[in-house]
């Protein structure tokens, strides 16, 4: 164990922002810590960093901060530099300013000595110099300057101010600066914001295989997916934990919600039932010893709580378009498109109905693409062409930026001035804003917030054609889980911009992937189009083990598939087995009224159902690939 809080709490200004908070960090954990936005997860990290002060929380224990030795802890924030300014490599020697510092006292030292023969000196040189040594003082330089070529960094790239890279690569100097600080605990606050898929898939790879403790602030679920071993979920103030990956999160919180429910419902039921039975026979004799021994019953009873409720706090709306276009939507043909100079050359047809995905790295021109298709930005060749009564909406994240003194109500008011009060109202209490929050002044309005007013404003118009760009920018994960249930609702066409892979995978029926300066179209979702790209690189590597020799087979990959879909079933056959066994366990006479016992079976029985759905998941998606291949 490395650290640890016991109950507890944080306020600002009087009003609690974490209530009850139990947080456990172990050696090499890799630990997510998800919720609502402004539930309190970054000011988890800032306590644990000790930069806000911790109370005592609302539970039964003292507040009680462990910690195991004392445990370096690097802190990788939002906003990772406050001089952008700062030369690259300087920005990395912060990391060493005790070792530098020391280093130019030793220098002076040695000027001194060469100006004065002094035995007080010359000791201080020596004890100085043994501490630096002791220190890594002579290695030090090596090792930022290796680490800097690791992350694929020039000697030209070390001497450009912060501000002139990209936002994936400040991310990598954030990291050389908190590698190279040897931290026992990183702490990592939304670590994939602006990020391309490249990035944040090279991030993946990295973090898999780091050898220290990690606890990552995320809304990004299937970075979460491919890192965590543990998540912790805020919700009204307090931390739960689940063992897993985010799905598994998922999956457990249902079941817990729905057992702790229905055994609720049970307790409650037989505590109803003894009642009457008590209230039938209170006052006969004969049953006198039978209602006491049921009174006694019910006083002994461990009374289960109903489950908190969950934080279902989510947005809906009526998205079927008001009008039906034609069947050919949209036509690309040979479109160039950029700005000062071309960036890529695109071509591809959407048909009603059909759902394209643009993804590719940081400015590669997705962007630019749907902006050119909007008419924003003059194609440089090339053409395109909406078919027959389209009724285009165009979402972008410059859009969302919307500002000012006017109120929330008045914002929409203004785009539908034919609509009552009561209309307006029902329709921004749709996308979550209801009573006085309707007269929220727009320049309060968080980034989330103005995200939800700008979709509710489109999408209360019904277009039969959607174009998003970066959507799910700023929103929570249970705001992204909403607007994919709405667009999965959606009937008409949509085109989308995303780096989220999890929305991606959920909504895309195609792609249109932008590499370098080519964008190509992948008539798949993005689960094949991985599977794909796996394919592709394992061919690369094979070739590269084999000199070329040996080349890729795709009926090596489909009996690899389905050795493992086999496995699963086999697997899959002994828990049904082992369920069984454990029901008509807890269903005998001698096992039955034993709570312990009972207590003890069922938690096995979850353990082994949770296990189950993840072996039928992983089968069920093999099987789809499988189906996929042979098509």
């Amino acid at each position: 164990m490395q650290y640890k809080i016991i109950n507890g709490a944080v306020s600002y200004d009087g009003n609690m922002v974490l209530e009850n908070i139990d947080f456990e960090i172990n050696d090499r954990e890799k630990i997510a810590v998800i919720g609502r936005n402004g539930c309190g997860k970054t000011t988890l990290l800032k306590a644990i960093m000790g930069e806000v002060d911790l109370e005592e929380g609302t539970g039964e224990n003292a507040l009680q901060v462990i910690k195991s030795g004392r445990p370096e802890i690097a802190y990788l924030r939002q906003t990772p530099f406050d001089n952008e300014n700062e030369l690259m490599i300087d920005e990395v020697r912060k990391v060493f300013r005790h070792l530098i510092a020391m280093e130019e006292k030793l220098a002076h030292l040695v000027e001194e000595m060469q100006v004065h023969s002094d035995e007080k000196i010359a000791l201080e040189y020596s004890n100085l110099n043994d501490r630096f040594i002791s220190l890594g003082g002579l290695t030090y330089k090596k090792e930022y300057e290796t680490m800097i070529r690791k992350f694929n960094f020039t000697k030209e790239d070390e001497m450009k101010p912060v501000s002139e890279f990209s936002g994936g690569q400040r991310t990598k100097i954030s990291f050389i600066k908190m590698l190279l600080s040897k931290p026992d605990v990183l702490l990592l606050d939304e670590p994939t914001n602006h990020l391309d898929i490249e990035t944040i898939e090279w991030l993946e790879d990295y973090l898999k295989s780091y050898k220290s403790a990690l606890v990552i602030v995320s809304h990004d679920r299937m970075f979460l997916n491919k890192i965590v071993d543990k998540v912790y979920e805020i919700e009204w103030g307090e931390t739960r934990c689940y063992k897993g990956d985010y799905s598994s999160f998922e999956k457990q919180k249902r079941a817990l919600h729905e057992k702790q429910q229905k055994d609720h419902d049970l307790q409650r039921a037989e505590i109803e039932r003894l009642t009457r039975l008590i209230e039938r026979f209170r006052y006969k004799a004969t049953k006198a010893s039978m209602v006491q021994s049921k009174i006694k019953l019910i006083e002994k009873m461990q009374i289960v709580d109903a489950p908190d409720r969950y934080d279902t706090r989510t947005f809906r709306a009526n998205t079927e378009p008001r009008v039906v276009s034609s069947r050919q939507v949209l036509n690309v043909n040979n479109l160039v498109i950029g700005y000062d100079k071309p960036l890529a050359k695109v071509s591809f047809n959407l048909e009603k109905g059909q759902r394209l995905g643009i993804i590719g790295g940081n400015g590669v021109g997705k962007s630019t693409l749907v902006k050119t298709i909007m008419g924003k930005v003059k194609a440089l060749d090339g053409t395109y062409q909406f078919g027959y009564n389209t009724d285009v909406r165009y979402f972008d994240q410059q859009l969302a930026q919307i500002t000012g003194d006017s109120t929330i109500f008045e914002s929409f008011s203004n785009e539908y001035p034919f609509m009552s009060d009561t209309e307006v109202r029902r329709a921004l209490g749709a996308f979550q804003f209801t009573g006085e929050d309707v007269f929220k002044s727009l320049s309060t309005l968080s980034g989330g917030e103005k995200v939800r007013l700008t979709l509710c404003k489109i999408l209360h118009s019904r277009p039969n054609v959607l174009v998003l760009d970066e959507p799910t920018n700023h929103l929570d994960i249970v705001g992204k889980e909403t607007l994919e249930t709405m667009l999965g609702d959606y009937q008409g066409t949509l085109i989308f911009v995303s780096h989220d892979r999890y929305f991606v995978s959920k909504l895309a029926d195609r792609l249109l992937v932008f590499e370098g300066d080519k964008a190509t179209f992948y008539p798949m979702t993005y689960s094949e189009y991985e599977l794909t790209k796996k394919t592709v690189e394992e061919v690369k590597q094979e070739g590269v083990k084999t000199g070329g020799k040996k080349y890729y087979s795709p009926s090596r990959e489909r009996n690899k598939m389905q050795k493992r879909a086999e496995k699963l079933e086999t697997l899959i056959a002994e828990i049904d087995e082992k369920l069984t066994a454990l029901n008509d366990e807890m269903n005998s006479p001698e096992v039955f009224s034993n709570y312990v016992k009972v207590g003890e079976i069922q938690s096995e029985i979850d353990n082994l159902s949770s296990t189950q759905s993840q072996y039928m998941d992983e089968w069920a998606e093999l099987l789809d690939k499988l189906s996929a291949i042979e098509e």
